[in-house]
C-alpha cells in the first residue's frame, strides 16, 4: 500500500477531520455550536479507530494521525478557553498535563538509543482522559458548576496515565 492510499483512508480523513473542528471552535462564539463540535469531536475520536479496525484499514500512519488530531483539537480548544477567560490558568494546566507529559516522554524515548526501538501505542488509560478531557471542556459551556470536580478527575486519570505510559515504556524497553 503507497503512503497516499494509507493517508487518504476514510478513518485518517476523519482524525484530520478534528482540525477543522478545533478551528471552527475558535471561530465562533456560540455555545450551542460549540457543544455540538465538542460532540462531533468525540464522534470522530470514536470512529475513526472502530471503521480502521472493521474495514482492516489500520496503519502507521493512522496509529500517528489519530492522537495528533486529539492533542490538536484539545489543545486549541483548552486555549481558547483560557483566552477568553471560561478557564483558569490552573485548570489549562491540568486539562494538558498529560499531553504534555506524552509529548515529552516521546522525545525522550526518540533520543536515547536503547528506547528509539519502542512503538507507542494507544492504552486504555490515555483513552479514559481523553473522554474526561471532553466532558470537562463540555461541562466548561453546558454545567460549569461540575468543572471543577471534573478538572480534578482529569488531574487524577492523568497522572495515572502519565504513570501507565511511562511503565509500559520501560517495559517495553527491555523486550
Amino acid at each position: 500500500m503507497t503512503v497516499r492510499r494509507t493517508l487518504g483512508t476514510i478513518p485518517n480523513l476523519i482524525s484530520v477531520s478534528r482540525v477543522a473542528l478545533a478551528a471552527g471552535f475558535v471561530a465562533t462564539s456560540a455555545t450551542e455550536m460549540r457543544v455540538g463540535i465538542i460532540g462531533a469531536a468525540a464522534i470522530t475520536d470514536f470512529l475513526d479507530g472502530w471503521i480502521a479496525r472493521r474495514a482492516k484499514v489500520t496503519s502507521r500512519w493512522g496509529a500517528m494521525i489519530d492522537p495528533i488530531a486529539d492533542r490538536f483539537f484539545v489543545l486549541t480548544v483548552v486555549a481558547t478557553m483560557l483566552f477568553t477567560g471560561m478557564i483558569g490558568t490552573g485548570a489549562y494546566f491540568v486539562l494538558i498535563s498529560r499531553d504534555l507529559a506524552t509529548a515529552v516522554g516521546f522525545l525522550v524515548a526518540k533520543t536515547i538509543p536503547w528506547l528509539r526501538g519502542v512503538t507507542f501505542k494507544a492504552r486504555v488509560s490515555g483513552k479514559v482522559v481523553t473522554v474526561l478531557q471532553l466532558l470537562t471542556l463540555l461541562s466548561v459551556l453546558v454545567v460549569p458548576a461540575a468543572t471543577p470536580w471534573l478538572v480534578a478527575l482529569v488531574g487524577v486519570a492523568s497522572v495515572l496515565s502519565i504513570a501507565d505510559y511511562t511503565l509500559a515504556l520501560w517495559r517495553a524497553r527491555a523486550r
